[in-house]
């Protein structure tokens, strides 16, 4: 009996612990434990005063602010924008890649250093589409905190951004004046690679030399008093990979490119605003542009372009590649390709031997074969009359059979040297029979083209000297470098 009366009220106080966890339980798999939590907030809010601070997403001139980019960054990346009542889902550059994105007039609750705050991504006028974030934080905790969290925000961004950054690609609309900025961006995809890239080694080791030290000479151009940016003109004829190669710099750099559509722009001013809404670690791309400069009728002066080049507003963002593109520069205004406008000129030529046999053993899987004596013969004594492109579609379309293919890529070879079609940045006009004076024809032209050069295919070795770090950048002459080939090196050193 004294068992059960001390037992009773202990089985009493189980019972009740048990219906009250089951309780609990029902509460927090509905709203109800919510909105009790969500009142409770909102009572305590009401002694406290906050002080709000805004992140617009654009400034009154439509530039972007990159404030605003690094707190949406930092907000994506925290834990409690899962947790929150709506979030966007978006998918990312890769297939099972899902990101989750700030939702209008939603609300993320954030801490630090012991204090809370709040964000908010509200409009910041209606019919403008702007967009502004609101930070929101108690009054007597703003001195506090405010500066060490904004630190620490720029600080995770970065972080985010180094370990998941996805190379965009920009593309200039029409203006519009119902629209912020001039900028539209998708993922950029393009696969090209240096890796991928069938060019000369050599050349292609002294470009990614040229940028990696690019890269680690901030301190450098701030000390002899120049914007950190470089410029490079890519020129050769069409099919000679120009474009694939500006792919492949922007994933070997991680930049972001922007590629600016001439004939969408409005005027000089214009110009100078898509200028100024470009980011840092950007490449940003004119393609085309000896059309551009020999068009009569066109709405951006020449000098426009060249403010554009070397101009104050050009000095306005650093860590930027400026790069232009033409199919051939000998008619070009030298006023345009002068030091300063562009750093780099890198020539682009048809296919020569060395690039065949690149091209065979990608596209076919062939590193030797005894058609290859035939057309090394026709590149020696005919000249490159093809693009890499062009006989890289030969192989594509005939990648089944690589003998085939050769003899496809041999016929076309001979077709083209019979009609006397001998293209590239020089116009070059004749058939090249002996084998010395078409070698020497086909050095004077550039065509084995690729390592640094200026005017002509002969360098001198001070020239080829500045590849090498010996920039000279403190003078008041200040040289600009062209690409050529090994061979024409040698030369260039008996020359000299």
């Amino acid at each position: 009996m004294f068992i059960m009366n001390l037992s009773s009220p202990i089985l009493v106080h189980f019972i009740t612990i048990i219906v009250f966890l089951v309780i609990i339980r029902f509460l927090a798999k509905t709203s109800f434990l919510h909105i009790l939590v969500r009142c409770w907030r909102s009572f305590e809010d009401r002694f406290y005063v906050y002080q709000i601070f805004k992140v617009p997403q654009f400034n009154d001139l439509f530039l972007e602010n990159q404030l605003y980019h690094k707190v949406s960054t930092y907000l994506t990346s925290l834990p409690a924008i899962e947790d929150s009542d709506l979030t966007n889902l978006f998918s990312g550059s890769k297939a099972n890649d899902i990101i989750l994105h700030l939702d209008k007039n939603q609300v993320i609750h954030d801490s630090f250093l012991g204090a809370r705050v709040h964000w908010s991504n509200e409009k910041y006028c209606e019919g403008n589409g702007k967009r502004t974030l609101v930070l929101k934080l108690r009054k007597k905790d703003k001195r506090m905190i405010l500066r060490p969290y904004l630190q620490h925000i720029l600080s995770v961004a970065d972080q985010v951004e180094q370990k998941s950054k996805e190379i965009k690609l920009f593309m200039n609309l029409e203006k519009n004046p119902y629209e912020n900025g001039r900028w539209r961006s998708v993922p950029f995809t393009h696969p090209a690679t240096m890796d991928t890239m069938i060019m000369d080694e050599d050349l292609k080791n002294k470009v990614k030399a040229d940028l990696e030290l690019f890269l680690k000479s901030k301190q450098y151009y701030h000390r002899l008093g120049h914007v950190w940016k470089r410029s490079y003109l890519l020129y050769g004829a069409s099919g000679t990979g120009k474009s694939s190669f500006i792919a492949a710099m922007a994933r070997f750099l991680n930049f972001d490119v922007y590629d600016i559509n001439i004939s969408k722009v409005s005027g000089d001013s214009d110009l100078k605003m898509l200028l100024l809404q470009t980011t840092s670690r950007s490449m940003i791309v004119i393609e085309d542009f000896d059309r551009f400069l020999t068009e009569k009728s066109r709405d951006v002066s020449l000098s426009g372009v060249l403010n554009f080049m070397d101009g104050i507003v050009s000095c306005c963002g650093e860590e930027r590649v400026m790069v232009f593109t033409m199919n051939c520069k000998d008619q070009i205004d030298q006023a345009v390709l002068r030091p300063g406008r562009v750093d780099v000129h890198i020539q682009f030529p048809l296919c020569n031997f060395s690039a065949f046999k690149s091209l065979a053993n990608n596209y076919l899987g062939v590193k030797e074969h005894k058609l290859f004596s035939q057309v090394e013969e026709i590149l020696q004594y005919g000249g490159s009359s093809l693009s890499p492109a062009e006989i890289g579609e030969i192989m594509i379309s005939n990648r089944n059979s690589p003998t085939r293919a050769l003899k496809s890529v041999i016929s076309a070879l001979q077709s083209q040297t019979n009609s006397g079609d001998l293209r590239g940045p020089s116009k070059v006009g004749q058939r090249m029979t002996g084998s010395r004076s078409a070698r020497s024809s086909r050095d004077e032209t550039g065509e084995t083209g690729g390592v640094f050069s200026q005017e002509s295919s002969v360098h001198t070795v001070r020239e080829f000297k500045t590849l090498y770090g010996l920039w000279r950048m403190g003078s008041r002459r200040k040289e600009s470098m062209d690409l050529s080939s090994s061979a024409e090196k040698e030369e260039s050193q008996q020359a000299a």
